[in-house]
């Protein structure tokens, strides 16, 4: 069992909802989120969908650079 699943809270400041994903800190603060430092960054549901939505180019161009 991870530390979502024992019930880690929201690591963006101001929220402190229930966090359902974790990634790489240096991933969500490049996408504009303000994480609190720490090695891994976790997300709620509406944060997470954000961090979707400013990534998404970054994450399609690696998608094409790992096809070559």
């Amino acid at each position: 069992m991870g530390r979502i699943g024992k019930g880690a809270v929201c690591n963006v400041s101001g929220c402190g909802k229930e966090a359902v994903r974790s990634l790489a800190t240096e991933k969500a603060a490049g996408a504009g989120l303000q994480v609190e430092s720490s090695r891994r960054a976790y997300l709620c549901r509406e944060h997470y969908k954000e961090y979707k939505k400013r990534s998404r180019k970054e994450r399609l161009l690696e998608r094409w650079r790992m096809m070559k």
